[in-house]
Parts: structure tokens; C-alpha cells; sequence
């Protein structure tokens, strides 16, 4: 018997489950994958850095969980998680802000950075 690893726990979970989007159930054809079971195959993916193929069975077909994956992105569902888990630790006193920061503008883009941020070139001709 395989052992299940959950990478949720069901406090966790019953954050989360409201701020995804509501299964429509008017299509036929065969059943939806369980959300929770999709979610942690996607956090198993991110967690593993594994490519898609090597998805373990106990979790949804791999292309079920990367349409899922594609679809929340584009509706906005990971930034709410975020927000929504953020929030939680927030009231609990399980975040220190004073030590948080978030700033890219050290990172400039390779191909399409500013002037001032791409490399120098060579000063001389290469023979």
C-alpha cells in the first residue's frame, strides 16, 4: 500500500478551496479531477522541479493538472492563494514584515534591458 503525501493540510485546504473557481457540472463526459488532488500535483511539480511525465500516479493525469495550472493562472486563482495565505499568517503573528521586501529592480532583463544595464562591449577589435 503506497503511503499518500499530502503537501496540504486540511487547514490549509479550507483556505484555499473557496478561492477556486466553481466546477461546472452541465458538461458530460468524465468526472472532474478532485481539485485538492490537482493542486497538490501541481505543488508536487513546483516542490520536485520533476518535469510533467514524471508525475506520480496518486496524483491526476499530468496534462490534467497543467490545464488546471494554466487555467488558475490565467484567472488570478494563485495570486488570491497567496493573498489569502499571507493574510492567515499575518493574524496569527507568524510574519515579520520589518524583514520582508520584495524588489526586482535589480534584475535587468538580457535582451531587453535599458542602456545603462547591458553589458559593455569589447573596447578593442578581437583578431
Amino acid at each position: 500500500m503506497a503511503l499518500r503525501r499530502t503537501l496540504l493540510t486540511d487547514e490549509q485546504w479550507a483556505l484555499i478551496q473557496p478561492l477556486l473557481p466553481p466546477q461546472n457540472m452541465s458538461r458530460g463526459g468524465r468526472p472532474r479531477a478532485n481539485d485538492r488532488k490537482v493542486l497538490e500535483g501541481i505543488l508536487w511539480i513546483t516542490k520536485t522541479g520533476a518535469p510533467w511525465w514524471a508525475l506520480p500516479r496518486e496524483y491526476p493525469n499530468p496534462s490534467t493538472c497543467w490545464r488546471r495550472l494554466r487555467r488558475w493562472q490565467r484567472e488570478g486563482v494563485w495570486l488570491r492563494i497567496r493573498d489569502a495565505l499571507l493574510a492567515d499568517l499575518d493574524r496569527r503573528g507568524q510574519l515579520k514584515w520589518e524583514e520582508c521586501f520584495a524588489d526586482a529592480t535589480f534584475a535587468s532583463a538580457k535582451k531587453g534591458a535599458t542602456k545603462s544595464a547591458q553589458p559593455a562591449r569589447a573596447k578593442g577589435r578581437k583578431s
